[in-house]
């Protein structure tokens, strides 16, 4: 659950008019009002000072075309749920985008049981979107591995004179007698083999 939010105001919106100041600090009370805790800091520089550690999510109130620059600086610190302040001010070129980096979108006039909803939702958008860069990861390594395994039947398959099935089964024994997994056989064979080509 999210619990403790750092808001991320551009620069220039505290410089605009008191209507935009006075805006943040009473979004900042309904959030404290309803049980959450906030801090607010103004520039990129300070983003690196700050301890990221007890944040549980980021509400950036950026222009949506500094939003996905933005987004991969903080996740470059800390991978938290990024929430979007969206108003006349940060959406005013009306430039849709799809991958914006944010998990959820927040506006100033909601109400608190909104807030909590929309803070639940990007809670659970953050968790899923994790859960999918993790289970690609290990995707994308499995590939890797069956390549290696691939080549390295095709060298063993022409030394040996053998079908690529016994290639395979000459690996997995031998994988087996050096307790080491088939991929990491098969990445040593297909290096030694392009070492001794060379």
């Amino acid at each position: 659950m999210l619990q403790y939010f750092l808001l991320i105001n551009d620069s220039n919106v505290l410089q605009m008019d008191e209507e935009k100041v006075n805006s943040t600090s009473n979004f900042i009370e309904t959030l404290n009002t309803i049980g959450y805790r906030v801090q607010s800091i103004t520039t990129k520089k300070n983003i690196e000072k700050k301890d990221l550690n007890p944040i549980d999510a980021v509400i950036l109130r950026v222009k949506i075309s500094d939003l996905f620059g933005w987004s991969q600086k903080i996740i470059s610190i800390k991978d938290v749920p990024l929430i979007w302040w969206c108003d006349s001010y940060t959406s005013e070129n009306n430039e849709c985008k799809l991958n914006l980096g944010i998990d959820g979108i927040i506006f100033p006039q909601m109400k608190p049981a909104e807030l909590h909803w929309s803070f639940h939702l990007c809670a659970n958008q953050h968790q899923l979107k994790t859960q999918w860069k993790k289970e690609r990861q290990q995707l994308l390594s499995k590939l890797e591995e069956r390549k290696w395994i691939e080549q390295a039947k095709g060298i063993i398959s022409k030394m040996k004179n053998i079908s690529e099935a016994e290639a395979y089964e000459f690996l997995r024994k031998q994988a087996m007698n050096d307790r080491k997994r088939i991929a990491d056989v098969a990445i040593s064979i297909v290096k030694v083999h392009q070492l001794l080509n060379e």
